[in-house]
């Protein structure tokens, strides 16, 4: 009988065992586009390896001090960023509590109970008969006490458990990558609205400036009406416009306030002013920037590393997945004191407890749960897959398209430039001849208008020659070192 015993349990533990080879096979990926990138951004620029300014630490690529002192403002205060560390906190924990099911379970406890079972059954029959000491029967119902250490454990026989702790690190680490992330947006968001502030404060200055242009534009109308060198025509011509020049600087006086805030916003702090040298503006020049080569964008972009983790847990996540199918070993022990009364649990050996079991199960029938577990993993590393592809391939897009733009937008600030000085010229032309009755009123309101646009167009091109410095700076994966 002993022998036909265990033989049977050996066929069930078989059985389970083959059972748990049945599992289904995990999807191969393939990274194709991380194999295929380009060696070069454009066929135009051959880029050196050894000269990438995405290496380059925020603090030595932006000069301005009213600029770093409010990045190092944002770093301290950004609330999306405070978020972002605690989705880090949240990631250590779950690899805390991943890495603690490879140890036992042991737990301690006191328990006290009273049961009355049934004379007529197997458990009652005899008992109150049962002399415990001469002339002492059993007790009806009967107490338990009991005290002692409870320990369970999950044997990882097939390093399902080491592999579910091995994606919890993987994720882990992807939420650190997220954080270099949201630290390169941070600095690109407060460095682009900088710019953009003293932009309007320069183009603010510009429209003043316009402001007491059309003034004394009107001023000299009212004169030459009043010798019948003009008309009531052309003073109105010049009163409308000045209006709409004071109306326009109201606008932008709006714009600088709502930018100012946006800020601080990104600052974590309330409204106040922001500390600035708008005189410098124009004459800032953009920092160099060398893009190195494709390949060190996997190496230096933190969504890139981010999204490549996110791959390796999800990968982990599917193998975790997959050995659900096999059996699991789990072993239980107890030790402790229990007795029916309390006196008796100092009664050692007799009043000592202890139990040892192990147990060999795995699924046979009813996999529907554990296949939609399976198959939503296989799924999700696919997705992983596809959004690391994704990543790497706007990476390099990003770094081509800010590469020619940067070129051309040098151009297109050398030409308004240019533009800008041959329409200053004309103003002064066109007012002389203006007072000297050779030119109408129409020829200097659109002579002005003209010079206007292009000077605040030009400061437009500035900057946007400095953003997009920034820009490409944060898309060799910039500004979180």
């Amino acid at each position: 009988m002993k022998i036909y015993n265990k033989r049977y349990i050996a066929a069930i533990a078989l059985s389970l065992v083959l059972a748990g080879c049945k599992a289904p096979m995990a999807t191969v990926v393939k990274d194709e586009v991380k194999e295929n990138i380009p060696q070069n951004f454009n066929q135009e620029d051959q880029g050196d390896a050894n000269n990438n300014s995405g290496t380059t630490p925020w603090r030595q690529f932006f000069t301005d001090p009213n600029l770093v002192a409010l990045i190092e403002t944002a770093l301290k205060n950004n609330q999306e960023l405070m978020i972002t560390l605690q989705e880090i906190e949240i990631a250590k924990s779950g690899v805390l509590a991943k890495k603690g099911r490879l140890t036992p379970n042991v737990s301690a406890g006191i328990g006290a109970g009273v049961s009355k079972v049934g004379r007529y059954t197997s458990e009652g029959a005899g008992d109150a008969s049962t002399e415990i000491e001469p002339g002492k029967e059993v007790p009806d119902p009967l107490g338990n006490f009991e005290g002692g250490l409870t320990a369970n454990w999950e044997i990882d026989i097939w390093k399902k458990l080491r592999t579910e702790k091995d994606a919890a690190v993987a994720h882990y680490l992807s939420t650190v990558e997220g954080k270099n992330f949201v630290l390169s947006n941070l600095i690109e968001e407060v460095a682009d609205n900088y710019y953009e502030l003293l932009a309007l404060d320069n183009q603010l200055d510009i429209i003043q400036q316009y402001t007491k242009l059309q003034q004394r534009a009107l001023e000299i109308s009212k004169i030459q009406k009043e010798a019948a060198a003009a008309t009531e025509l052309a003073v109105k011509k010049f009163e409308a416009e000045l209006a709409k020049s004071k109306a326009t600087e109201y606008n932008i006086r709006q714009e600088i306030t709502e930018k100012e805030n946006e800020i601080n916003a990104l600052c974590g702090r309330f409204p106040q002013p922001i500390v600035r040298s708008k005189g410098d503006f124009m004459s800032m020049i953009p920092q160099t920037v060398y893009t190195g080569i494709p390949s060190q964008l996997l190496a230096n972009r933190p969504d890139i590393k981010q999204a490549e983790l996110e791959l390796k847990s999800s990968k982990l996540d599917v193998e975790a997945a997959r050995k659900e199918f096999y059996p699991s070993l789990e072993i239980s022990a107890t030790l402790g004191l229990e007795a029916f009364k309390p006196s008796y649990l100092v009664k050692l050996p007799e009043s000592m407890a202890a139990s040892l079991v192990g147990e060999l199960a795995g699924p046979l029938i009813n996999k529907s749960a554990i296949k939609a577990n399976f198959q939503t993993a296989d799924a999700r590393q696919i997705q992983a897959l596809y959004e690391y592809d994704k990543t790497i391939l706007n990476a390099y897009l990003d770094v081509a398209n800010l590469m020619s733009k940067v070129k051309n937008i040098d151009q297109y600030y050398k030409l308004k430039s240019e533009e800008t000085q041959a329409l200053e010229k004309s103003i002064d032309i066109a007012n002389q001849l203006f007072k000297n009755s050779r030119a109408d009123y129409l020829e200097v309101l659109l002579n002005q208008r003209d010079a206007l646009d292009a000077k605040m167009e030009l400061v437009e091109a500035k900057q946007k020659q400095l953003s997009t410095v920034v820009d490409i700076y944060k898309s060799l994966g910039g500004g979180w070192k």
